[in-house]
Order: structure tokens, then sequence, then C-alpha cells
């Protein structure tokens, strides 16, 4: 059986259940507009897949708010604030962890809301995309204190809210195998992080299931695997990608 039936059959499990599948599209470190920016838009534009998009919010500039304004089926989600490492060696790499003060950390977190809100309008949504997607677990519940209503890491979440009215909903599938030099993972190992996180969805209670790209950091593979399987989802009865609005707002 080959990695792109394994989906196919998987997709018809959904079907013969008479569910559908919600998948979503997450491409982190925006910070400007760029020819790889525009090669993401395309992508979004042939296959109709909606983006969101996390942005670096003290790195953002008016270049790429003016280049999303014309890009209405693009969420932008808010990518902690300078995406800066606070973490000492051989600690894992972290911008919201705890090695400086909590206020102080939700303080940049405000700051860069604000950051989002001027250049993106309603665009922008409040939803907390940890750098690295690590965040301490004591900062969580301070998350929809000041405003946000939503977190995205990645892997399987332990539950859909971490706080009653705060939804997570994370990424399952990294395009980039960053241990290996950042390249491309493989077609084999997406196809196959993607069946087994469809199905454990469609065994539990049908968390959403995220595509996570880079577009500053993609080689060629991982460039033309992301066409083939946005194309196939949004073509394929039994999956379909939902807009981060549509999920965080469920």
């Amino acid at each position: 059986m080959t990695s792109w039936q394994a989906l196919a059959d998987e997709a018809a499990r959904w079907r013969d259940a008479g569910r559908i599948a919600d998948l979503w599209w997450r491409d982190d470190d925006a910070v400007d507009a760029s020819p790889a920016l525009d090669r993401l838009l395309a992508i979004r534009r042939d296959t109709d897949a909606p983006l969101a998009l996390a942005v670096v919010p003290a790195q953002a500039t008016a270049a790429l708010a003016q280049r999303l304004a014309v890009e209405p089926e693009v969420d932008v989600l808010q990518h902690g604030y300078a995406h800066a490492n606070h973490a000492a060696p051989p600690e894992k790499k972290v911008e919201l962890g705890l090695q400086r003060p909590a206020m102080m950390v939700l303080g940049e977190l405000g700051t860069g809301w604000l950051a989002l809100e001027r250049l993106f309008a309603a665009q922008a949504l409040p939803v907390m995309v940890p750098p690295w997607n690590r965040i301490a677990d004591i900062l969580v519940p301070t998350l929809p204190e000041i405003g946000y209503r939503g977190l995205s890491t990645f892997g399987p979440r332990r539950r859909p809210e971490p706080v009653r009215g705060f939804r997570q909903i994370n990424t399952h599938v990294d395009l980039i195998d960053w241990k290996a030099g950042g390249r491309f993972v493989g077609e084999a190992a997406a196809l196959a992080a993607l069946v087994e996180a469809l199905a454990r969805a469609r065994s539990g209670q049908g968390e959403p299931i995220g595509l996570l790209s880079h577009h500053l950091a993609m080689d060629g593979g991982a460039w033309d695997f992301l066409r083939s399987i946005l194309a196939t989802i949004t073509t394929t009865q039994g999956l379909r990608v939902r807009a981060a609005r549509a999920l965080f707002a469920s």
C-alpha cells in the first residue's frame, strides 16, 4: 500500500462513518513580504485552502500587512513576541518560558498584540502560537485573562479547552525535519504522520489536524509536497481544510 493510498483509505473510513475530518494549515515565522511568501500565497490560491499565518509581532513590517490585505483567506495569528530564545543551553529553545518574570512575558505579548491589531486589523486573531511550540504550563491560564481566545502548539492536545472558553487547536505534521538540518521530512514520513493523526482523531473527539509549513525554510521537496497534499485534501471526500477563524470560533 502506498502512503497516498493509506490517506485515501483513511478518508474513506471517515466517509463510511458519516463524518468529515477537519484539517487546517498553519505557516510559521512570517515577518515581511518576500518571494517565498508569494510562493506560499500562490499555493493557497491554487488549492483554495485557507491559511493561518503565524506572524512575529516585533519584526512584522508594513509591507507584510499591505501584502496580506488583499488575501482575505489568510488569518494572522500571533507568533510570540520577538521569537527570541531565553533558555540557556542545554535547555530547549523557548520564548514563553519561566526564565523571566511572568509579568514581563505577558507585557511583551500585550505589546505584540497591539502591533498586530495596528498592522492587520480584523485579519488578526487573538490566538497565541508560541515560538518553537513551547509555552510554560503556568502561563497558559493567563492568556485568556489578557484577551487571547486560543492557543496552537504541536502534537496531540490534552484537552480541547485548557481553560474554559479558551480553545487549543494544534498542528501535527511538520514538513521540515529540523534535526536533519532543516530539509523536507519526506513524503512517506509526512503522510504517515497525517494518517496516524487522522486515525487518532477519528477514534477520539475529532481533533482538527494541522499541517505546519515554514515558507522561509522549505526546500523544493517540501514545497512540492505542500502543493500536492493541499490539492489532495481539498478534493477528497471525507477531508476538508477549515479556516483558523472558524475553528477557533467554534
